[in-house]
């Protein structure tokens, strides 16, 4: 295990290494199948330390933070873990309950200023384009990345009304028959990735379609499809992937696409408010 390029960083910089960072070595190299899984936060509890200490201990062995450090952790032991696996690798029976609540929270806190660091301004801004510009727009979204899928496309079909997601895997082909050039796909994909999500964006980059990806990791699998990639952070100390991130940036997307378009987007908002006061569609005392 310690013949890995992760773990030999770690040997090859105890010497410069303060006590607090040790602390974090001695715990990791100790732990090798239980802390690739474990947040910042939950590592700087179990190695008694602060959980900025890790996040500074990741970029001092040369990593772009703690998200790139632990992936290459998990990355060293050479297969993808069950969820139940994790679970279990995971899981602290003696936490109570309200423990549970501000852990995740703070995982969540981090994985947002992750993803803020990890989306330049500019990747940003062509994806709001791309949304802009296309003629139909077709999101892929399998399992739990369904809700993400849902969230965006109701919202963008609701104003934009040329969004379309493809959620049931037997109709896939059929849904994406007749995709063009001038058509955008947005695929969602985390670890573990389904294999239907990289079939079908493979398929509609041979159709040159434009693409967007929103995934977890530059090492996805999804990523070699995708024109433009946005990495959401999605760790949280759990089985269940934090889809926190991905909601904001669905979220900045769909804002800035409406914002840019002001006039337009007003017009249709009142005459949905005039379509939904005939169908006494809200609850009104």
């Amino acid at each position: 295990m310690l013949q890995s390029d992760v773990y030999q960083r770690i040997v090859d910089s105890l010497d410069k290494m303060s006590k607090s960072q040790k602390k974090i070595a001695n715990y990791i190299i100790n732990n090798t199948e239980t802390a690739p899984f474990l947040t910042a936060s939950k590592l700087a509890k179990n190695a008694g330390v602060g959980e900025a200490t890790v996040i500074r201990f990741a970029v001092f062995i040369n990593y772009k933070g703690y998200p790139d450090f632990q992936r290459h952790l998990q990355d060293a032991l050479k297969r993808k873990w069950t969820s139940a696996e994790v679970f279990m690798k995971t899981t602290d029976e003696k936490d109570a309950p309200e423990n549970s609540l501000k852990e995740v929270l703070s995982d969540d806190i981090q994985n947002l200023k992750n993803t803020l660091h990890q989306i330049s301004p500019e990747n940003f801004e062509q994806a709001v384009q791309e949304i802009k510009k296309a003629n139909r727009i077709y999101i892929i979204a399998y399992r739990s990345a369904t809700s993400l899928g849902m969230f965006l496309q109701f919202y963008l079909d609701l104003i934009l009304q040329n969004t379309e997601m493809i959620n049931q895997s037997d109709g896939m082909s059929e849904h994406l028959l007749d995709i063009k050039k001038d058509d955008l796909v947005i695929g969602f994909g985390f670890s573990r990735y389904t294999k239907r999500t990289v079939e079908a964006l493979k398929y509609v980059k041979q159709r040159e379609a434009k693409t967007i990806v929103i995934t977890d990791h530059l090492m996805s699998p999804l990523v070699p499809y995708g024109d433009i990639t946005l990495i959401t952070a999605t760790e949280i100390n759990s089985f269940i992937d934090s889809f926190s991130a991905p909601f904001s940036v669905i979220s900045a997307l769909i804002t800035a696409v409406t914002r840019s378009d002001h006039e337009k987007v007003e017009k249709r908002l009142n005459q949905l408010e005039e379509l939904w006061d005939n169908f006494d569609v809200f609850y009104d005392e």
